[in-house]
């Protein structure tokens, strides 16, 4: 038996991993391996630690078997089969090495070198190329063949050997800010193509042409890189064997010689990745082939745009200031302390302990999101904590708390693939969560059927070579009823999942709400005219959700950020257990979580109500968990929600607030009512990496760590805790959890964490859901997802496995109630918002890295039935104005929107999209309704009065003195 020599987990094995619980024993050169039925012989033999010679193979793509460079010979069989489109049989004997292999390998590699050029020194892919490795791994010493003049010029060399211009060469495209193209160095192997179809899904890219004239094609001849279809993802990138596509930071900087395993800091997918430096300078972010959440793909976001941590509008040193209209004082980290702990002493003692709290971040770690919400409850004295869920998610936890018994979602992103119908709702999955996008589509691809709801017709839509789809494009605000006409359906319909339901749910419960939903006003035709959505359209994607298998639901912010947000989220629960669609893969209700660790942050007990574990502080047995931890009494009564502080701010009843890792002047609704109330407080305390909107109306400025400068972890929207690993030191001298520590300890609070992992040890000793978790348990797994504890040792992927949280599943009567917010004469249109692809959140990251390339500034879109009524054109002024405010921006013309509705994104703090949104939110979470806000535009020349005032008042703010002063 041979003494294997096991391949390196970062090894290429050339093709797929087939999934195949049957094994297949062969003969490799003699030696026994055992893998699963489907293996390619390729694979087969990389695992038992045999190394193939390839170049169009990757295990990221399927097989292609186009460079021949792989031939091995089976015995009983004619010829030399390629290893990477074989499979495997039970028996096989294999040899991967013999004179007749060893000419016809390097005979093969002689063709390919004679048309590429051989500057390997000087290129950048050197010691990175796979060329070049597999010339020396043949035994390449020389080429006999070369090109005298045309028609026999290569596609290398600008000018042919008579010194007449060579048609074939194509000039290096460097287009695009992050890569170039360079068709010289291209040998055709399709690797780039094929990971643009299949593990992107855009189709950007083609060969054209045929036989030696083959080449790599960005869309038509005169399109760039950058004006294709190509969304940047970096796919082709990772695939290419040579330089042909390459990153620029590779060719500044050189080829990085060591990497550490990250979690990004973008969306909630959280895509491992691996940092790969020279020194201490970051090179490349490349995608983590074995990360559970992205399985190897990536996002422009995560894979570029990580420059903004050394760009230099970033704040190194803590500020300070008596007045928000003084300008800035740098001091060092001792004077910030107890300039800040004074004020906020002085606060307590003079106005109470309630008149302070703190807005924890969805972007920083648990670990410090824990140390902020402990820092209001145990050094503070309140419950005034809350995060940017508040905004966002919050309807999630209160409506599947409500009906399942926790507040999160059900699956793994893993379970995408054995779905036979989606229904995608509030969600843009291909802008906001991109990598989960591409793999939706794939099994789009593969015959998925998809339901989209959604006002704009969104690019999923627009997938390439997907089964059935059906587009149900309601009118803003109309969630509730457009859901209760799907169960309307199922239930008339007896499409409903009765076993399941009898078995799992409370049945009682089902059949009060079967009474309600039954109820003619909940038929598609008597809803059409309220919701816009044709009767049949609605029966039909009700019936292909109920009838049509493994039934999943994701969904977004187009779901919670309305005023009945809690109740869509529990009919969407309600339309799962009515098709038994919970409990297995392929199944479920997801909640599509914005920001990289917005999950973790409410894990951790950021909402004033709530103790880490989703936990209600009124329980003195949960209170006793805490105060034995902390050594503290812990108040009984929930503390203030971020619309609450603002207007007891204004009310002048509270004074302080910690803002970590948030702009809440950007990101919240009704900006001039939080403008008044952040001028309102005594101590504004913004902790960040940038002198943000919030910052305007600061008092202290505490310069934050980037994801790159840190330890801890992240949860993602499947509930996945990662590693968050320090790549490089703190530019501003602490990570963030030492900076919360310093300011408690600062008030006296005797902290004395050394490590993150001793905070995660607290969160174990202290949460339930978390009780297994620990740096060891990670390190070993790679990832766990919650509850991971003494019944659930490695993590739970599926959630309601047997039983729901709560016991049995709960139906819940979902009344709709329209919004307050109401369209007339004035303002006779609707306004949704949401993101676009490039950019992220507010934009702080993303605007400072070369991805404003794609999106410079916001735009409003109108359908041209709507511009041409206003006399609107493409690319003109607009005034875009509500009962809130008011604000400019430029228009862009398209048929994604209905009549009527109007769409714009909010990253960009010079158009301030908030002004105009107003301060109705949603009943049960104070989750505001950005998704609905009546609105009028008209022609415009120009930034409106406010902005100008705003931005002179944001320059007045952000001054700050020289070191000297």
């Amino acid at each position: 038996m041979k003494d294997f020599v096991i391949p390196p987990k970062d090894w290429d094995m050339g093709t797929p991993l087939p999934k195949s619980d049957a094994t297949v024993t062969l003969k490799v050169d003699g030696f026994d391996v055992t893998v699963p039925e489907g293996t390619s012989v390729m694979r087969a033999a990389m695992q038992a630690g045999i190394r193939i010679p390839k170049l169009c193979a990757t295990d990221s793509v399927e097989a292609f078997g186009s460079c021949r460079l792989c031939l091995v010979e089976i015995e009983g069989r004619r010829g030399t089969p390629a290893s990477c489109t074989t499979p495997v049989s039970q028996g096989m004997s294999v040899r991967t090495q013999s004179d007749r292999l060893h000419k016809l390998r390097k005979g093969v590699m002689e063709l390919y070198i004679s048309d590429h050029p051989l500057d390997c020194l000087t290129c950048s892919a050197n010691g990175d190329c796979e060329l070049q490795d597999m010339a020396g791994m043949v035994g390449l010493r020389d080429v006999r063949y070369t090109a005298t003049d045309q028609p026999l010029a290569t596609h290398h060399e600008a000018r042919t050997q008579g010194r007449d211009e060579n048609f074939r060469y194509i000039p290096k495209d460097d287009s695009n800010p992050y890569f170039t193209y360079d068709p010289a160095k291209c040998i055709v192997c399709s690797r780039c193509v094929r990971a643009c179809e299949e593990v992107q899904g855009t189709f950007a890219l083609t060969i054209e042409g045929r036989g030696f004239d083959s080449r790599v094609s960005f869309g038509g001849a005169s399109d760039s890189v950058l004006s294709s279809d190509c969304v940047s993802c970096g796919a082709c990138v990772q695939a290419c064997p040579t330089a042909t596509l390459q990153e620029k930071s590779v060719a500044e900087m050189g080829t990085p010689d060591r990497s550490v395993l990250t979690t990004c800091a973008y969306c909630g997918v959280g895509c491992s990745f691996k940092a790969e430096l020279n020194g201490d300078k970051l090179v490349r972010m490349t995608p983590y082939k074995h990360g559970k959440a992205n399985r190897g793909h990536s996002c422009v976001k995560g894979r570029f745009a990580y420059g903004y941590a050394e760009h230099p509008d970033r704040i190194l040193n803590p500020m300070i200031r008596d007045k928000v209209s003084d300008p800035w004082r740098e001091v060092s980290w001792d004077e910030a302390m107890q300039f800040t702990a004074a004020r906020l002493t002085n606060i307590r003692e003079t106005h109470g302990r309630k008149a302070l709290g703190v807005i924890t971040s969805s972007r920083c770690t648990n670990e410090e999101t824990y140390l902020v919400q402990k820092l209001t409850r145990a050094v503070f004295m309140n419950n005034n904590t809350d995060t940017c869920a508040r905004v966002c998610h919050s309807p999630t936890g209160y409506g599947l708390g409500q009906t399942f018994g926790t507040s999160a979602g059900t699956q793994d992103f893993d379970s995408v693939e054995d779905t036979d119908v989606v229904i995608v709702i509030g969600a843009n999955p291909t802008d906001g969560h991109p990598v989960f996008a591409s793999r939706l589509r794939k099994r789009l691809r593969q015959g998925a059927t998809l339901i989209v709801i959604d006002p704009r017709r969104i690019d999923l839509l627009a997938t390439p070579h997907m089964g059935a789809s059906h587009h149900l494009p309601l009118r803003p605000g109309t969630n509730v009823a457009v859901v209760s006409a799907i169960a309307h359906v199922i239930v008339t319909e007896g499409l409903a999942d009765e076993d399941f339901i009898r078995t799992r749910c409370d049945w009682d419960d089902y059949a009060q709400y079967a009474e309600f939903i039954r109820d003619p006003r909940h038929a598609p035709e008597t809803t059409e005219l309220l919701t816009g959505v044709p009767a049949q359209a609605l029966r039909a994607a009700a019936r292909a959700f109920a009838t049509g298998g493994n039934g999943a639901i994701y969904y977004g912010l187009g779901v919670t950020e309305h005023s009945q947000g809690s109740t869509t989220v529990m009919g969407i629960a309600n339309l799962a257990m009515l098709t038994g669609n919970i409990g297995r893969k392929g199944v479920g209700v997801n909640p599509l979580r914005g920001q990289n660790n917005v999950q973790g942050s409410c894990d951790m007990g950021s909402f004033p109500h709530e103790l880490p574990g989703y936990r209600h502080v009124k329980n003195p047995e949960v209170r006793a968990i805490f105060e034995a931890a902390w050594g503290v009494q812990i108040d009984p009564e929930p503390g203030l929600r971020i619309p609450n502080m603002l207007d007891a701010a204004v009310e002048g009843t509270f004074k302080a607030l910690y803002v970590q890792g948030e702009d809440i002047l950007q990101s919240d609704p009704d900006t001039k009512h939080v403008a008044a109330g952040l001028a309102a407080m005594d101590c504004v305390i913004v902790h960040d990496l940038f002198l943000n909107e919030t910052a305007n109306y600061a008092h202290v400025f505490l310069p934050g760590s980037s994801f790159l400068e840190k330890e801890g972890t992240f949860t993602n929207a499947e509930r996945r805790i990662n590693r968050v690993r320090e790549v490089m030191k703190p530019r501003n001298g602490y990570a963030d959890w030492e900076i919360t520590q310093m300011l408690a300890n600062a008030m006296g609070a005797g902290w004395h964490y050394t490590h993150p992992a001793q905070i995660m040890e607290e969160i174990a000793a202290t949460t339930p859901s978390f009780a297994r978790v620990t740096y060891d348990l990670l390190e070993e797994m790679g990832s766990v997802q919650w509850p991971c504890n003494d019944a659930s040792p490695e993590g739970t992927p599926l959630m309601h496995v047997d039983a729901f949280v709560r016991g049995k599943g709960r139906f819940i009567v979902t009344e709709y109630v329209p919004t307050d917010e109401k369209t007339g004469p004035r303002f006779p249109l609707l306004l949704t918002t949401g993101r676009i692809l490039s950019q992220y959140n507010v934009g702080a990251q993303t605007r400072r890295t070369d991805n404003n390339v794609w999106h410079d500034q916001d735009l409003l879109e109108i359908h041209p039935h709507d511009a041409e009524n206003r006399g609107i054109r493409e690319g003109d002024w607009i005034r875009l104005a509500s009962r809130s405010g008011e604000t400019t921006l430029r228009a862009t013309i398209t048929d994604r929107v209905s009549p009527g509705v109007v769409y714009t994104t909010f990253h960009h703090p010079d158009t301030q999209a908030n002004v105009v949104t107003t301060d109705f939110s949603d009943w049960a979470t104070n989750c505001p309704e950005y998704k609905v806000t009546a609105v009028q535009i008209s022609p415009s020349n120009g930034p409106s009065d406010w902005q100008e005032d705003y931005a002179a008042q944001a320059e007045q703010a952000r001054r700050i003195l020289p070191a000297a002063e």
